[in-house]
């Protein structure tokens, strides 16, 4: 037993060692094959790899097949072709409308050299890599689009002009009254240009070299409302319109007509479903109904007596028609099918300024006036009178600044401004809104001869002689202003009166006691008016006129002290005025003066006398 074991422990060996003989023959085999598949691959690799600086084939660039080509031979080759088709039209299409577009009418350009690079990557790669992903490329093939520049300006026109004829606009259902019939219009479904996905065609098909028809989307442009949706409203409609409508305020009431009522009613349109009050119709019904209803509050104001004193006219409170609760309270007695009765709702306002607040505000007498007399120009008299107008009723807070150029805003044809004489840069001249400095001025002076706080004045840039010297104000939207503090406690009413040839500001405020002295020193030349030379042909030369005298530079002040009622001095300031000179205009003659002509001999030709001189006349 025991040999016969041993026999069989070797026979197990034997087939042990046979088999791990074969594996390593197997594995042997496989490394042999694998190192045969990789060089083989390689070697396939490096035939399909080609140059590195050629395009792989299969490759094409907007359809045109550039395989095998450099990347400047790709991009010559494809700046050929699209200089070729630059002039040829592309023939667009969209709901049986077309367009015949051109690539230089948009400013389409396609960078050919990127998409030469573009195309180099295609199968790109070091060695046999290179060559087993150019196998890819020949077998699939590969397109790229190269980068393209458009005008946005020019596509966005196109696109426009082609959605004016592309697109109608859908049609919701609605409902419209025939008389008292009430008709339900059918919904329509629309279309519209898709502009974005049509932009993006027409730039790709302009950048193509071809040149067949595009077809640019159109997209449904469907009803939000239909008819079904509105059937149900239609019967509310036939329901108000059944009967008339009893209106009622207090103890009084009317009636309000069924074609009334029609006339008032808002029917569903527009893509809505609601019914309602409302539209022109019912915005006349009640502004009538306002008519004979309506007391608006009255804020308290100041009325001015001739002795310069201010009482305040009392506030009122105020009733009005509220249209919109009004209109609710109508359309539920219509829709009612048996109490059709709609209260008028009132709504009650009160004033924004009240009798105590007017009386607190302290505005009881006159603290200041200055008049100035206007005339000349209509134009210049008609700025006068409305810029007084819109600086009229100001009233001014404790502590606050008054600002001409903020009181009036900008000085504007639209608001009713004209031409007029008007100095611009140191020269009159004519402007818009001229005449407007005769208000500043008058203003400057209430204000100065009350004694307020003045913290911005400018002088004009010329003398002006009927303004008082030294006391004059410019103003020029919105550089140049006039300001002035209200230093009081209480506020401020400036008020102007506008008469057939003067205009007085006056101001009106707490009683201030205020003393006001003032210094004004004499007007002196500061220079001769500067000389302005004009050619003129129509006179001989040496010869000179003189068209304007002009006047000289001038400078001028005042000094203003504000004393208070116990003879404090409150302010001292002095305000220097510098007045440019006018020019003196003189022509000066530059036509030639005529040649006077010679006279010939007296005597015979020929020498005269022993001196063979020729005799003349004098000159």
């Amino acid at each position: 037993m025991t040999l016969r074991a041993e026999a069989g422990t070797g026979a197990v060996r034997v087939r042990s060692r046979r088999r791990s003989r074969s594996r390593a023959l197997l594995v042997q085999r496989l490394v042999v094959l694998a190192v045969v598949a990789a060089v083989g691959g390689a070697l396939l690799g490096l035939v399909f790899a080609g140059s590195p600086n050629r395009i792989a084939a299969g490759v094409r660039i907007e359809g045109v097949n550039v395989g095998g080509m450099t990347a400047s031979e790709a991009r010559a080759e494809l700046e050929r072709r699209a200089a070729a088709k630059a002039q040829v039209p592309v023939t667009f299409t969209a709901a049986g409308h077309k367009w015949r577009l051109r690539p230089v009418s948009l400013g389409v350009e396609s960078d050919w050299n990127a998409a030469a690079k573009l195309a180099l990557n295609e199968g790109d790669g070091l060695g046999p890599i290179r060559g087993f992903r150019r196998i890819g490329v020949r077998v699939l093939g590969a397109n790229v689009s190269p980068p393209t520049r458009v005008l946005e300006r020019a596509l966005a026109y196109e696109l426009d002009r082609m959605s004016r004829v592309v697109d109608h606009a859908h049609r919701d259902a609605a409902l419209v009254l025939r008389g008292l019939r009430t008709v339900v219009v059918p919904e329509r479904a629309g279309r519209m240009l898709d502009r974005k996905a049509a932009g993006d065609a027409i730039v790709h098909a302009l950048a193509g070299f071809r040149r067949g028809r595009v077809l640019l989307p159109v997209r449904v442009d469907r009803p939000k409302v239909g008819a079904a949706d509105l059937r149900p409203v239609a019967v509310r409609v036939r329901t108000a319109l059944a009967r008339p409508v009893r209106m009622k305020l207090g103890m009084a009431s009317w009636w309000l007509p069924k074609r009334q009522l029609a006339a008032i009613l808002q029917l569903p349109h527009d893509g809505t479903k609601k019914l309602s009050v409302g539209g022109p119709g019912a915005t006349r019904y009640l502004a009538r109904l306002g008519r004979g209803i309506d007391k608006p509050a009255r804020d308290a104001s100041f009325q001015v007596l001739d002795s310069g004193r201010v009482v305040v006219s009392p506030a009122r409170a105020g009733q009005v028609v509220a249209a919109r609760p009004t209109g609710r309270n109508i359309l539920a007695a219509a829709l009612s099918p048996s109490a059709r009765t709609a209260r008028v709702v009132l709504s009650y306002q009160q004033p924004d300024r009240t009798t105590a607040q007017a009386r607190a505000m302290g505005i009881t007498t006159r603290v200041g006036r200055y008049e100035t007399i206007y005339g000349g120009d209509p134009n210049r008299i008609h700025n006068v009178q409305l810029v007084a107008r819109l600086i009229d009723g100001k009233l001014i807070a404790p502590g606050a600044t008054f600002s001409f150029n903020q009181a009036t805003g900008a000085r504007t044809a639209d608001k009713g401004f004209r031409e007029a004489p008007v100095i611009i840069n140191g020269e009159l001249t004519t402007g818009l809104g001229g005449g407007v400095c005769q208000v500043s001025t008058t203003v400057f002076n209430a204000a100065y001869e009350a004694g307020l706080k003045i913290i911005d004045r400018t002088n004009h840039a010329l003398y002006i002689s009927h303004y008082p010297q030294g006391r004059d104000a410019t103003v020029n939207y919105p550089d140049v202003d006039l300001k002035f503090v209200n230093d009081t406690s209480r506020w401020l009413l400036l008020r102007t009166f506008v008469g057939s040839y003067s205009l007085t500001v006056d101001l009106f405020g707490p009683p201030l006691h205020r003393r006001v002295v003032s210094e004004t020193r004499p007007l002196v030349e500061t220079g001769p008016p500067p000389l302005q030379r004009v050619p003129d042909s129509a006179l001989f030369a040496g010869s000179t006129i003189v068209e304007e005298y002009g006047e000289p530079s001038r400078s001028t002040s005042v000094r203003r002290r504000v004393f208070t009622g116990a003879g404090a001095l409150l302010y001292d300031n002095t305000w220097y005025s510098s007045y440019r000179g006018e020019a003196r205009v003189v022509h000066v003659g530059t036509k030639p003066r005529p040649k006077k002509k010679k006279k010939g001999p007296t005597g015979p030709s020929g020498p005269s006398g022993p001196t063979g001189v020729t005799g003349v006349s004098s000159p």
